[in-house]
């Protein structure tokens, strides 16, 4: 899924286990749950439109991924105060997306990257995905995937709001 989902799904854990749990265990789950949020998160990504490669081309793509990234930096921007939930949901992003492929990027000669290479945490997504949720229909190329991963932050949204 998109940041704001990974962001909202952070937030509304570490308000969660910050409200019925005290030190440290409101941090070590906070941090334990926001991290295992991410893999659960993405594997539903499959319902959403989500392509695996930019489609510069298409005004759509183009649109969807400029909203749900500038939302995710607005969110992350208003709710700093939960950035440990924020954090550590986006925690496996930041590892495959920010530091691994970059690597893998300087290290391949043709500029090509394996995005199945073992020290990437979205092999387990792939696991994941496949074992437990093979039954859901793969609308990452459909334009209406947006109305799942829609649904789903405006629910977060009202979840947070109500928790606060």
């Amino acid at each position: 899924m998109n940041l704001i989902t990974h962001v909202l799904i952070g937030i509304f854990i570490q308000i969660l286990c910050f409200k019925f749990f005290t030190f440290p265990l409101n941090f070590l789950l906070t941090v334990f749950i926001a991290f295992l949020s991410h893999f659960i998160v993405d594997a539903l990504a499959k319902i959403t439109y989500h392509t695996p490669e930019p489609h510069w081309d298409d005004k759509f793509w183009v649109s969807w991924n400029i909203t749900v990234r500038v939302s995710g930096y607005i969110a992350i921007f208003l709710f700093f105060p939960y950035y440990l939930g924020m954090l550590f949901a986006n925690l496996p992003d930041i590892w495959d997306w920010v530091i691994v492929r970059r690597i893998q990027k300087r290290r391949n000669i043709n500029g090509k990257t394996d995005y199945h290479h073992s020290n990437f945490f979205h092999r387990i997504v792939d696991k994941i995905r496949e074992k437990t949720l093979f039954w859901l229909p793969n609308w990452n190329y459909k334009k209406f995937g947006v109305i799942p991963e829609i649904l789903i932050v405006i629910n977060l949204i009202i979840a947070i709001i109500l928790l606060r």
